[in-house]
């Protein structure tokens, strides 16, 4: 590990300048959930921590898994909506990259939420714990936080709670960092495409305000990036999905298809639109049914999972062979 009186001479100089720990926590997994609370430990370029931020946010609707967050509605009615702690929370990660174990759902999360508020968050870039744990190859039984924290001897008192959280993420951060920078390790960083970018027509009416929010009135449709990585083959049950999987989705599902399939895509994975021997998995909840792609992945041999296992998998996706 880089010692800090040597730090500064050998630190990459293409690292960030400084990073915004975050962890939300969430009445669910869906495109129409909403952020229930959210804290951020600021970072400076070698991890230190600067200040942090935590606050609870009335999401308008039911908390969803309380037994998992512990914010019943008693709790949250008197909490402020999310446009009013917009202001405070983009501060929090103006500048920064933001850092969370499982970058993608945070990101997603917070993007929806300043979409509906007609704003956006000012990140450009994210850096998911989980793929840095993977490119410093850290022998971790698995790729929970509760490991990763584990392995840096950070003691987790309140799992759940997006304050110890971001503050156990934070403190396993900064020794993943340095091992990254003593080994010139390139940081897995990420775009972060804030939803109101993404260009709508002028029929498209704007969202006028919170209550008026319809999921899906804000995102268009738009033709997906091809994969960049190649086909590595079928899942098997033992491993996680890795990079450049073909995925094939059939009926319906809980999660919004589009947004499935949004998640998919920034996994490093293909969406495929029909069942091929080349397919590497079907995701369906319905696999009795006698659709076509369930008929061709039981004459292919194609591995079937339902939904709620598929979610899990894109939890720990492991990155293409290099």
């Amino acid at each position: 590990m880089l010692d800090d009186r040597t730090t500064a001479a050998m630190w990459p100089a293409a690292y960030p300048q400084g990073y915004a720990v975050v962890d939300v926590e969430t009445t669910g997994l869906a495109r129409d959930d909403r952020i229930v609370s959210a804290a951020v430990y600021r970072l400076d370029a070698q991890g230190n921590v600067e200040d942090h931020w935590y606050t609870l946010v009335n999401p308008e609707r039911d908390p969803g898994p309380v037994w998992i967050h512990g914010l019943t509605s008693d709790v949250l009615e008197g909490a402020p909506l999310f446009p009013e702690i917009a202001a405070e929370f983009a501060a929090r990660l103006d500048g920064r990259v933001l850092v969370a174990h499982n970058a993608m759902f945070d990101w997603q999360m917070i993007a929806r939420e300043y979409a509906r508020a007609e704003s956006a968050a000012p990140v450009r870039q994210r850096l998911c714990t989980i793929a840095l744990a993977k490119e410093l190859s850290l022998p971790l039984p698995n790729h929970k936080l509760e490991s990763l924290a584990a392995h840096f001897g950070v003691v987790q008192q309140r799992a759940h709670n997006a304050l110890d959280d971001a503050r156990v993420l934070a403190e396993a951060f900064r020794p993943s960092l340095h091992a990254a920078a003593e080994r010139n390790v390139r940081l897995p960083l990420l775009e972060c495409r804030p939803l109101t970018e993404w260009a709508s027509t002028p029929a498209q009416p704007r969202v006028a305000h919170q209550s008026s929010y319809r999921a899906g009135s804000w995102r268009p449709s738009r033709k997906r990036p091809p994969c960049p990585y190649p086909n590595p083959g079928r899942y098997t049950s033992d491993k996680p999905l890795k990079q450049g999987m073909r995925v094939a989705f059939s009926g319906d599902t809980s999660i919004d298809r589009e947004l499935l399939e949004d998640r998919t895509v920034e996994a490093g994975l293909h969406v495929a639109t029909s069942v091929s021997r080349l397919t590497s998995l079907l995701v369906t909840n319905d696999p009795d049914s006698a659709t076509s792609k369930t008929l061709k992945a039981r004459s292919f041999g194609t591995p079937v999972v339902d939904e709620a296992a598929y979610t899990q998998l894109l939890r720990d996706v492991a990155p293409a062979d290099g």
